[in-house]
């Protein structure tokens, strides 16, 4: 078969980008994030269904930690296509427990809608936070986006990280934790995904965040997990080394005893090193 995309043929291409395959059986996380996340509704004060928007897609369920306090803003993943903010709050005892609200998001997915309305609902959502900080009891300069591994929300984040929307909307961050994202879309593009993401090179280009990069003034955490694929590594290491030409506070991760699905869930325990380092965005901004 004829090479398509850095030397490799259609076949190789479907399995680098085939994050379901690097594991045997990815409904057990799935159930884990419900399962968790459904604990914490029951175990933590929450505020949930609210909206950023007209949409029925758009809301948020917000954790919140007390009065003027630290804010993680969790970015689901699933592909664009899957996953919702109802399994998106499972780390929250633990940052609550810690003096951090927590606002998990949610957006519409494909093919129901497409990558350009979905970047629009996610940076509106981040933008509606940042400007309600007051009101919802949040400091509004202490605001870290996680996007997590699953590939979309780390992609999302960093979506939102581009300096000119953010410019535009005057919405600062004091941090980033971008875990397992997909940062080049163009050899997305080219495989399976595209069939529900239904990109061109115009709209791929347009949704690559390593084509816009950002002039970041606050810290970035880039993560992969040990089992990640070599292409999904790639883009994380080679968005980091993008970042790094526009600012000096881009630190990377690699969490060799986790997965692609397991990674994200290291955020439920106060122990584990993705936790620590993400907490620690606040001490460096």
């Amino acid at each position: 078969m004829a090479a398509i995309y850095r030397g490799m043929d259609q076949d190789e291409l479907e399995r680098q980008y085939n994050a379901r395959g690097t594991v045997p059986d990815v409904d057990i996380y799935l159930h884990r994030y419900a399962q968790l996340s459904e604990a914490a509704r029951r175990e933590c004060r929450v505020f949930t269904d609210l909206a950023y928007g007209d949409h029925p897609d758009e809301t948020y369920d917000l954790f919140p930690a007390g009065q003027n306090t630290p804010l993680l803003i969790f970015i689901h993943g699933g592909y664009w296509r899957a996953l919702s903010k109802d399994e998106s709050g499972f780390m929250a005892k633990c940052f609550v427990d810690a003096g951090i609200s927590v606002a998990a998001i949610n957006y519409s997915l494909a093919p129901g809608a497409n990558l350009d309305q979905i970047v629009d609902q996610v940076r509106r959502c981040v933008a509606h936070l940042w400007s309600e900080a007051e009101d919802l009891g949040i400091a509004q300069d202490r605001i870290i986006l996680c996007g997590t591994s699953t590939s979309a929300g780390g992609h999302l984040a960093a979506m939102v990280l581009n300096s000119d929307w953010a410019l535009k909307q005057e919405v600062q961050s004091a941090g980033a934790c971008l875990i397992s994202g997909l940062f080049d879309l163009e050899p997305v593009r080219l495989c399976l995904p595209n069939t529900w993401l239904k990109l061109d090179i115009d709209a791929a280009r347009r949704n690559s965040p390593i084509r816009q990069v950002a002039v970041c003034d606050f810290p970035v955490l880039i993560v992969w997990a040990g089992t990640d694929t070599n292409e999904f590594k790639r883009q994380s290491q080679d968005y980091a080394l993008a970042l790094k030409t526009r600012s000096q506070q881009v630190k990377t991760l690699e969490i060799a005893d986790r997965n692609h699905f397991d990674i994200v869930l290291d955020l439920a325990d106060p122990c584990r090193e993705l936790t620590l380092e993400t907490m620690r965005l606040l001490d460096r901004s």
